[in-house]
């Protein structure tokens, strides 16, 4: 807030002589010598100085105070000093120091408020102290103290506790100093000069020379203001200059403007030569105003008495959050704004109600608001996280403003409540429970009937402006109110409970839920009640001593005070802060719409449960926790842990998590009966309870049966596997409970990656290593697995594979039954491919063998199973299971024959040229060489080579081929030649294989070992004959289709490819004649491509 080095705005005070003219002010004040001299602050005692300024409770003063310091203080707090110098004649010069001395702020609290962000404790005094920031178990959290560090405030602190004020001088209602910021590591030592005008203990404006841009005071403002307040003695103290000016004859005051002219002549030489100029004019409009102004003479009565606030920076500031766009970086920063509001409202500064208004016309300035109307974009989720303090709702036709407008017809005159608030000692023992709206109930205690979100924003105001124990007393009635509807739904419900059920319908008591409430009515209960708990009486006012709690971290404990007049016995602020907080989180409510109204019932959910976690139950909350359970189960619709809920009900799982950890200690059976009941999830159900259509008088039905838009499934689902997690942790070694939450997963959870996470985090539990297995919990672990196999079967999922490899490892550790079982019924788990290259591969490992220390008889078992599989594998999908059928059968007989024959039978139909080549190589390398031509001629009919596929990757395969075919004998070659011409048109290919077979003998070492005769095979007869004429066509194929699209940069290439043609051409006994034939041949028909032509000439003639 500090204004970058402005001039100070003129002042509205004009000041003149006694009798100067017939306005002057017909008061006037009391000279004497000795009034331009500076004189100190410090009044009767400084310990009674002190005492006034909070540094000592008053009654504990060394003195008593003044009489005179007593009126002036009150005085400089109510009166402008314009108005007490009207009103009286004549004002002793030690009554105007005292005024002026106490009109300056007494308390750090509010200079703290203008230079630092509330911390969002719910206690001012701890906001405002800026404690250590403390993490959630307790212990300092550094990220939060280093920021905190870096708020003006706590940078003013330093300033002065560094001694970095200086040259503190105060002039009637204007303080000045200098502030020294030390030198950094960057940056030079630098010394700001800041001003500070003040009236009615409240500053009204600063100055300073930093340049800082904010909405705050800069830490050179604070470290002044401090300095003031801490140290009054040391600051020299005078009478607004225009008392001084006073007792100046003519030669004094033309000295005192000539010296003030000389000091400062290049800043204020040209005004002071305009001014002279028109008080010289007779009819400058400067001589038409009596007296001048004076800048230290106080306020006018006319001025409006506020905190200086920079209205300019606060807009700039939220203009420049709402420009960040998508709110999620900016909407703490609005947030912190709008508990800056809250903040300074609870201090009765009219500032907040400005603060709101400056907020609330930059959003509606904001540009995208008219571009969204055209767009026809709803507001709901663009705008209402930015509006939760004016309110959205999710019901049809409301706007964002519709209960701020409904806000201003409410009003506080309704007698009832005005007695609830003003008094604790308001009862009535007249009990009559024959009415729906009593006003009190059966131990007197008055009850307060309204919708409950509005009777909590009256809490919520009443709290926000400063009035904290008419909160309380509101909050005490309305929580009195909650538990008797409670205990009267219960009697309700089991009236009708037998027709519910038998009918399995239910209906949704509460359309628009408490927890997730824009005015936060639960929330607001809560932070009232558990406020009262940790503060005494002084403090519990807001106003306590704000020095005390300066660099403190305020405690966290919280306590159950004495009783209150309207508890029960045994009842405190603690335990009905906690009641209402279950009773709020159990509401059966409808799931709203939009996103973000869906976030925000899961975010403020979490953080209610959160603030219910600092507290350590002791017996009495535990006998909350039990009541409000056994209520949860049995309020039936009114309870979103009814027997029967429907289907677009909120879920419980958080809640429930946290009430299972908090009850299994105390009261296991209550505590599991709770989170299993709570572990349904209806939205995900295919049939689904539908509305209650009979009872519309005091039930709201859903329309059922349509598909909700749940945005926040996920998370949702990811809590309700938090409990079930949670409850199998609990429940380890205890084999009943265990079966019990197993049946609950197995039924209530949808899906496959949550059930296979509580599967993982089962066996982690059950194979701990400081323990021995828990055989009851692998079992639970196992069976999760295989219900995610079988949920996963059919279905796309990027962790199938992992899936199956922690499935096999957890039915390892089960034992060989559980392996043998999965082998068995494999179909229903896993694809062939998984069951033959993970399941059974993995089964059959030597490391699975030595980790379950088999037998021979439990070995033998295992591999027939694993045969089994494999062969079931091999005839379902030969495709990708027939390697792996043949490698787990090789060491059976008749399993491995079983397993070619399939092989052979899927060769001709299913399967492809790589895997029969993949399956004919597997076959050589067992040393079944005759099996491996047989299928490598299957292969070759399902390849297909065209002219130009040079480097396809079944070319080595075809070599490899008809190598094999090469050393089994000319029969075998001859065989495969055929199969080869064929399938392969590539000439390079063809020739290569050409040239290979005419290197050696075939059948060079037969089978058996037989050597055949060393004659090469020739090339005039079959089968070569037959692969050389198909090797030359392919040439002059390739080179008539390369030479239709040639381009010269191809050219040196492709006479390098008819060298090599010509070389498959010479191994004929006619080629020399074929090739030069070739050649004419293309230069004729080719002759248009001269300069090529001309390079076939000069190679090939």
């Amino acid at each position: 807030m500090a204004e970058r080095g402005q001039l100070p705005p003129p002042a509205k005070r004009l000041c003149c002589r006694p009798g100067y003219g017939s306005a002057c002010r017909p008061g006037q004040r009391a000279g004497g010598a000795g009034l331009a001299s500076g004189a100190l602050c410090a009044g009767p005692s400084s310990a009674a100085a002190a005492a006034a300024l909070g540094l000592l409770p008053l009654g504990k003063t060394q003195s008593p105070e003044s009489l005179l310091d007593i009126a002036a203080r009150k005085v400089a707090e109510k009166w402008p000093f314009q108005r007490v110098e009207e009103r009286f004649e004549r004002i002793p010069e030690p009554v105007q120091r005292r005024i002026v001395y106490w009109s300056f702020p007494r308390s750090e609290r509010e200079i703290c408020m203008y230079s630092s962000f509330n911390t969002g404790a719910d206690d001012p005094t701890a906001a405002a102290a800026g404690g250590v920031a403390t993490a959630p178990g307790g212990a300092a959290d550094p990220a939060a103290a280093a920021d905190e560090n870096r708020l003006p405030f706590r940078r003013g602190i330093a300033l002065l506790d560094g001694g970095c004020v200086d040259n503190v001088l105060q002039v009637g209602f204007h303080l000045s100093g200098t502030v020294t910021e030390p030198a950094m590591q960057s940056e030079p030592e630098t010394v700001c000069n800041v001003a500070i005008s003040f009236d009615r203990c409240k500053i009204t404006s600063v100055t300073c020379s930093c340049g800082n841009k904010d909405i705050f005071y800069c830490a050179h403002v604070v470290a002044l203001s401090l300095y003031r307040i801490r140290k009054p003695d040391q600051v020299k103290l005078h009478l607004p200059i225009s008392e001084t000016l006073f007792q100046m004859n003519r030669d004094q005051l033309q000295k005192f403007v000539q010296y003030l002219i000389t000091v400062h002549h290049t800043e204020v030489l040209p005004t002071a030569q305009k001014l002279a100029d028109e008080i010289l004019s007779q009819n400058s409009e400067i001589n038409q105003v009596h007296g001048a102004p004076d800048p230290t003479a106080g306020a006018s009565i006319d001025d409006e008495n506020c905190w200086h606030l920079d209205e300019e920076q606060v807009q700039e500031q939220v203009k420049l959050f709402l420009s960040q766009g998508g709110y999620h970086g900016s909407g703490k920063q609005l947030n912190l704004l709008f508990a800056k509001v809250r903040e300074m409202l609870k201090m009765r500064d009219s500032n907040g109600a400005r603060m709101l208004t400056l907020i609330t016309e930059q959003f509606m300035a904001d540009p995208r608001l008219s571009l969204w109307r055209q767009q026809g974009t709803a507001m709901t989720d663009k705008y209402r996280q930015l509006w939760d303090e004016l309110d959205s709702s999710n019901r049809p036709h409301r706007t964002v403003f519709t209960r701020a407008i409904e806000a201003c017809d409410l009003h506080w005159q309704d007698s009832h409540l005005q007695h609830i608030i003003s008094s604790d000692l308001y009862t009535n023992y007249c009990y009559h429970d024959d009415t729906e709206n009593l006003l009190f109930d059966s131990q007197g205690w008055p009850l307060w009937h309204e919708h409950v979100p509005t009777a909590c924003a009256r809490v919520d105001a009443l709290r926000s402006h400063g009035y904290p124990r008419e909160a309380l007393r509101l909050a005490i009635a309305i929580v009195n109110t909650l538990r008797r509807q409670q205990q009267k739904q219960l009697e309700m419900f089991r009236a009708q409970k037998k027709e519910l059920l038998h009918r399995g319908v239910t209906s949704i008591t509460n359309l628009e839920g408490w927890v997730g409430h824009p005015l936060d009515p639960i929330g607001t209960l809560f932070s009232s009640l558990m406020e009262a708990c940790r503060v005494d009486d002084e403090s519990f006012h807001g106003f306590s001593d704000f020095t005390d709690h300066v660099g403190q971290c305020k405690s966290l404990d919280y306590h159950h005070l004495p009783a209150h007049k309207l508890f029960e016995e045994g009842e405190s602020y603690l335990t009905l802060a906690v009641e209402v907080a279950l009773i709020g989180l159990g509401q059966q409510r409808i799931m709203p719409d939009g996103l973000y109204a869906q976030e925000k019932v899961c975010r403020n959910e979490e953080q209610l449960i959160s603030k219910l976690q600092e507290i350590e139950l002791d017996d009495t909350l535990v006998k909350i926790f039990r009541k409000q359970a056994v209520f949860l189960l049995e309020a039936g619709p009114y309870s979103g842990l009814g027997e029967v809920i429907h289907r677009e009900s909120v879920p419980m799982h958080t809640f429930a998590k946290y009430l299972f950890t908090s009850l299994l200690p105390h009261d296991a059976e209550l505590a599991y009966k709770t989170a299993l009941r709570a572990m349904r999830l209806l939205v995900l159900e295919s049939t689904a309870p539908s509305g209650d259509m009979s009872r519309p008088h005091h039930i709201a039905s859903v329309v059922p049966n349509r598909y909700p838009r749940w945005f926040t499934l996920s998370h949702i689902e990811s809590q309700q596997c938090e409990l079930a997690s949670t409850m199998l942790t609990a429940a380890k070694g205890d084999v009943r409970r265990l079966e019990t939450v197993l049946e609950s997963i197995q039924k209530n959870i949808h899906s496959s990656s949550h059930i296979f996470k509580l599967a993982q985090d089962a066996f982690k539990i059950a194979t701990l290593l400081d323990s021995l297995p828990d055989i009851t919990l692998l079992k639970v672990s196992l069976e999760l697995g295989l219900q995610v196999m079988r949920m996963t079967l059919s279905t796309l999922n990027w962790r199938r594979r992992e899936m199956v490899r922690w499935l096999v490892t957890c039915a390892t550790e089960v034992g060989v039954y559980a392996l043998d079982s999965i082998m068995q019924n494999w179909f229903t788990l896993f694809t062939p491919t998984e069951a033959t290259s993970i399941v059974a591969t993995t089964v059959m490992s030597n490391s699975t063998i030595v980790r379950l220390h088999l037998d021979c008889h439990q070995q033998e078992k295992l591999a027939s199973s694993a045969r089994t599989l494999a062969l079931q594998c091999a005839m379902k999908d030969p495709q990708n299971c027939a390697l792996s059928a043949l490698t787990l059968c090789e060491k059976d007989h008749i399993a491995f024959e079983t397993a070619y024959q399939i092989v052979l039978d899927a060769a001709t139909t299913g399967m492809s040229y790589s895997q029969l080549f993949t399956i004919a190589r597997y076959m050589e390398h067992r040393g079944y060489p005759m099996r491996a031509y047989k299928l490598a001629t299957l292969a070759m009919t399902h390849l297909n080579l065209s002219y130009n596929q040079d480097t396809h990757p079944a070319i080595n395969d075809v070599l490899w081929a008809c190598a094999l075919s090469h050393s089994l004998g000319k029969n075998e070659l001859a065989a495969i030649i055929p199969l080869v011409v064929k399938s392969v048109k590539c000439a390079t290919v063809l020739s290569d294989i050409l040239r290979r077979c005419t290197l050696t003998t075939p059948g060079m070492v037969g089978l058996h070992g037989r050597r055949n005769s060393g004659k090469l095979m020739s090339l005039d007869k079959a089968p070569l004959r037959q692969l050389l004429d198909a090797t030359i066509g392919a040439y002059i194929n390739t080179t008539h289709s390369r030479l239709t699209h040639i381009s010269p940069r191809h050219y040196s290439e492709f006479i390098e490819f008819l060298s090599k043609a010509r070389e498959t051409f010479l191994m004929a006994h006619d080629g020399h004649i074929q090739f030069t034939q070739f050649i004419d041949n293309l230069k004729q028909i080719y002759k248009g491509k001269k300069k090529l032509m001309m390079l076939v000439r000069e190679r090939f003639g």
